[in-house]
């Protein structure tokens, strides 16, 4: 039997962390048994998957999103696929992946560092209440037939606020390519930070991913500023405000201590270069960044908020605390200053996600459409 497999996602951005997964996804399937469709806007083709466009005008995001879903979703009954599973929140998806989290816990995060007033206007705003409607009715669909969640986390906010079934809520982590990311990567630490005007001689924490209020950098630089550390942060990624955070770190005293390298093509020898990873993110479902961090023998400091919290044993692999607690970031800044500590850390980091691994990933996805197909051959048999 042939499964027939629709995935849509709006967009597809090389960085960004659900096109992977989609790709992953591609990679798990990809064979003679399934037969893959992704609907999209815009998607970078690869051959191993039939592309169906669905990009029809629009102003503004909420008329973005809106008009896709609508789109989507006439494609999706067209189509006559056995499963439709979306990377985005579309009332008619029988799967979703929920890899953006649950958006009402993310609009009550980014409330803390907003002033009252901008808070208020956010939770009013249109676009937020179509998306808050939206995620209510897909949660609480009676064809939704499973959730794919990458962490407990996440988990566990769905199943607080809303009326889904738990049996078809179910954990599948990331996987990380431990080949690519590994402890090896030292070996080319001098020439990255040569490169890019990095000190030899000095601890090198990596900040990574775009999106710097949401990923937390005004924390890690406030963090750095009050430590004791004569470390240096190299932030990779790129935001629209990046002149802001560049004010910020003037404003804190840490010229030439910050250093700003946008977005890598390959982001790998950052990793080998570095101490140490920093993500006091205010809400991230289970950043990638962590994984490929800590597979490439890097410690890593994490937010509360983040789902790789999870992995995290206090003072063995990592840190971790509320996004907003600067003292704490500080003193495990501090604490990941000392070399061989950061190393030793950095080698138990390694071991714990050594099982995450794509083809781990690329299994649990397998056993899952498995037994969605059972259910559905046992369902027309009793038609």
């Amino acid at each position: 039997m042939t499964l027939r497999l629709a995935l849509v996602r709006q967009r597809y951005r090389p960085d960004g962390g659900a096109e992977r997964f989609v790709s992953r996804v591609i990679d798990a399937l990809g064979d003679e048994t399934v037969e893959l469709t992704v609907i999209a806007r815009s998607w970078q083709e690869d051959g191993r998957a039939w592309l169906l466009r669905c990009n029809p005008f629009y102003i503004g995001r909420l008329w973005r999103d809106r008009s896709f879903a609508r789109c989507a979703c006439r494609a999706a009954a067209r189509g006559g696929f056995d499963l439709v599973q979306s990377h985005e929140r579309i009332p008619c998806a029988q799967v979703y992946r929920a890899g953006d989290g649950v958006h009402a816990v993310w609009l009550e995060q980014r409330a803390r560092v907003l002033p009252a007033w901008r808070a208020a206007a956010m939770r009013a705003n249109p676009y937020h209440r179509y998306l808050l409607r939206t995620e209510r009715a897909l949660f609480q669909s009676p064809g939704l037939r499973a959730v794919i969640c990458n962490s407990r986390m996440v988990k566990e906010e769905i199943l607080a606020r809303f009326t889904t079934d738990p049996a078809r809520v179910h954990v599948i982590y990331n996987g990380v390519d431990t080949d690519r990311f590994h402890p090896r990567l030292r070996g080319g630490r001098d020439a990255f930070r040569d490169a890019h005007g990095l000190p030899k001689g000095r601890p090198l924490l990596l900040f990574v991913g775009s999106g710097f209020e949401r990923k937390g950098l005004a924390a890690a630089l406030k963090a750095l500023a009050r430590s004791g550390s004569a470390a240096h942060l190299a932030v990779v990624g790129n935001d629209k405000h990046l002149a802001r955070y560049r004010r910020l770190a003037r404003r804190l005293a840490l010229d030439g201590r910050v250093h700003f390298l946008g977005t890598l093509e390959e982001v790998a020898p950052a990793y080998g270069a570095a101490d140490a990873l920093i993500l006091p993110t205010l809400y991230d479902p289970f950043p990638n960044a962590t994984l490929e961090a800590m597979a490439s023998g890097l410690p890593v400091i994490v937010s509360r908020q983040a789902g790789t919290r999870e992995i995290i044993e206090e003072g063995r692999n990592g840190f971790t605390c509320d996004a907003l607690d600067i003292d704490r970031l500080a003193r495990a800044i501090e604490a990941l200053s000392d070399p061989l500590r950061a190393r030793t850390m950095g080698e138990a980091a390694r071991a714990t996600v050594e099982p995450f691994t794509l083809e781990a990933m690329q299994r649990a996805l397998r056993e899952l459409y498995r037994r969605l197909l059972e259910e559905m051959d046992a369902s027309h048999s009793r038609r």
